[in-house]
């Protein structure tokens, strides 16, 4: 994924509470309804006890709006009650990329 810098990326790590309870739908849900927001660049996850999930942005303010969202919000919510046990949100200015791919 190459895209114009400067970018931000929002860096949500966590600790998953047992069981699905919708987290998946929901997980799915928020990711759609994410790559129709204004400033929105990309997305990529992973899970292995760990979960890490970094979304990509043009800016702080698209950033905020995100997080602002009705949508958005009400998940969080639910995912402070029911999804997780630990979570933290960090967000970076990325101001240079590499890669290797063979």
């Amino acid at each position: 994924m190459e895209l114009q810098k400067p970018y931000y990326a929002v860096i949500f790590t966590n600790l998953r509470t047992e069981g699905d309870n919708g987290y998946g739908q929901m997980a799915e849900e928020m990711e759609v309804l994410a790559r129709k927001q204004p400033g929105f660049l990309g997305f990529e996850s992973a899970r292995d006890g760990l979960g890490i999930a970094i979304s990509y942005w043009e800016s702080l303010e698209a950033i905020s709006n995100w997080k602002a969202q009705l949508d958005h919000k009400q998940a969080q919510k639910k995912g402070i009650q029911t999804w997780y046990s630990w979570y933290k949100v960090r967000v970076c200015k990325v101001e240079r990329e590499y890669e290797f791919n063979k």
